[in-house]
């Protein structure tokens, strides 16, 4: 028998996530603070609940896709409150419940979920993805594991009704470690790309011309294949918001000051990122940049 999973935050990327696991044939329980963003979800046969320690009651199985990290603690710790978690009590000797925190968040706060999530027979995981909303939709998503490797394993079926590339880091925190990996890089490159299109436009050269070339060379990436045609288009609508990327750029600083590291890229990408959110691009997409240094 399937279990029943859970689903708190069915934003830009969770609804589509969350999708894929309701067709996956799982019972899906949901929640998001605007319930109209889990319509399609409901419509479609998902379960709304008016809280997450509601979903949490109802579900074996609960997974998050948030925003902020804050939002993360306040939500674990309604789940988890009173000191009795509200996940279904198993018989003895059976496998304790589990939260899978895919929220790109802290990977000290992985720890913290993971320590207490334990004292009360609660397995947590954190398994932040990257992709954005077109790997989201697509199921194509690289989701990065930390935690327990053996209840990791176990849940190879619903990984792979949401991703492609699927890979156990290790301990807690080490899959938020992986995912601050991979938005170290797209940092750089997505400075790189937007001052590349600014080149090439004030060139007067013509611009689908230009991506026809460097695409697929040596300078090609998913940014460059994914995002340059919509900056092109000036579209700008987000599969990633500016504003939860500014907020990873600041988590990996943090992880890298208490590691003795300096990423100058990274903080030349939040200083910039910082500046497209006071000029009202929050909301944008992570290619949103494009605007602010067309401005400069």
């Amino acid at each position: 028998m399937l279990p029943t999973i859970g689903w708190i935050g069915t934003g830009i990327m969770g609804q589509s996530m969350a999708m894929h696991i309701l067709k996956g044939g799982y019972a899906l329980n949901v929640f998001n603070r605007t319930k109209s963003k889990a319509e399609a979800l409901i419509q479609s046969g998902a379960f709304w609940y008016s809280s997450p320690h509601e979903v949490a009651k109802h579900s074996d199985i609960v997974f998050l896709m948030l925003g902020y990290p804050h939002e993360v603690r306040d939500t674990v710790h309604e789940i988890l409150k009173s000191g009795e978690h509200t996940l279904p009590v198993k018989p003895s000797g059976s496998s304790p419940c589990v939260i899978v925190d895919m929220t790109t968040s802290s990977p000290s706060l992985a720890v913290e979920i993971e320590t207490t999530c334990r004292k009360q027979g609660v397995i947590a995981l954190d398994a932040p993805v990257s992709g954005g909303d077109v790997g989201a939709k697509n199921a194509a998503l690289s989701i990065m594991i930390g935690g327990d490797e053996k209840t990791a394993n176990d849940l190879m079926p619903i990984w792979n009704l949401l991703g492609k590339t699927i890979v156990y880091h290790g301990s807690a925190g080490s899959g938020q470690h992986a995912k601050m990996v991979n938005q170290t890089l797209i940092a750089g490159n997505m400075l790189g790309l937007c001052e590349a299109l600014l080149y090439a436009h004030r060139a007067g050269l013509d611009m689908d011309r230009v991506l026809q070339s460097v695409s697929t060379g040596a300078a090609g990436s998913w940014s460059l294949a994914n995002l340059a045609p919509r900056i092109l288009k000036q579209d700008f609508a987000p599969g990633f918001m500016i504003e939860h990327f500014l907020k990873d750029l600041r988590i990996v600083l943090e992880e890298a000051r208490q590691m003795n590291l300096t990423l100058r890229s990274v903080a030349l990408a939040e200083e910039l990122y910082a500046a497209a959110v006071e000029q009202g691009y929050a909301q944008d997409g992570t290619q949103g940049l494009y605007r602010l240094l067309n401005s400069l």
